[in-house]
């Protein structure tokens, strides 16, 4: 099946939002990417989640992917995708909202966790592979489900990972990660955001450094 590519990011960090309040989602949307983030989502389980994604989607450039998480189901894929929204995110492996997401030109990025779950979201089309959780499988988990895949098979770990391990992973091949409760919690301000989103630009870029060479999300 036909795949949406996952856009060249100079960071492979999306930035996982969970819980904010659409009046103080552009600000804290900015402030990432002010810091360097081009990847945003806002899981549909936060309030009102809908109004803070076309908030978000209204605030950014155009090269900034903006989207949802915990998508489950084809109502949701429509309505985020008539929002403008281009990033979709799920826990699980639905192949009717991967498919529907898919035709509508939507980066999609199913969780998955054992080797049977990955290979049939790479058969799905799937953008790219969310292990959730990373800190379950660890690197060498992924790593060990990564060589039954289409060697050009883009992932993601996601789930316990933070600066703290960018560099265990990288060190393992893996370079693209989604950061949640490490970059924001409900209730932080703006300044703690900035604060933890700088550190986290700053672990990843060492750890990229001192690692092996990125490649593609």
């Amino acid at each position: 099946m036909t795949c949406i590519p996952f856009p060249a990011m100079k960071r492979r960090l999306i930035a996982i939002l969970r819980g904010p309040r659409p009046e103080e989602t552009e600000r804290i949307v900015g402030t990432l990417i002010e810091c360097g983030f081009t990847a945003i989502e806002i899981p549909l389980n936060s309030p009102d989640p809908f109004r803070s994604i076309e908030i978000a989607v209204k605030a950014v450039p155009a090269d900034v992917l903006i989207g949802a998480g915990t998508v489950l189901t084809q109502d949701a894929v429509d309505q985020l995708h008539d929002l403008g929204a281009r990033l979709l995110v799920a826990p699980n492996i639905d192949p009717e909202i991967i498919v529907r997401a898919r035709e509508k030109g939507m980066v999609t990025m199913p969780g998955v966790f054992t080797p049977s779950e990955a290979l049939l979201a790479a058969r799905l089309g799937a953008s790219s592979l969310k292990f959730f959780p990373a800190n379950v499988l660890g690197p060498s988990g992924i790593t060990a489900i990564r060589a039954v895949l289409p060697p050009d098979q883009p992932i993601a770990a996601v789930g316990g990972v933070s600066e703290r391990n960018f560099a265990e992973y990288v060190k393992a091949g893996i370079h693209a990660f989604g950061l949640g409760s490490c970059l924001y919690k409900p209730g932080m301000t703006v300044k703690e955001v900035a604060g933890r989103a700088k550190a986290t630009i700053q672990a990843y870029d060492l750890a990229i450094q001192e690692g092996i060479a990125p490649v593609a999300v």
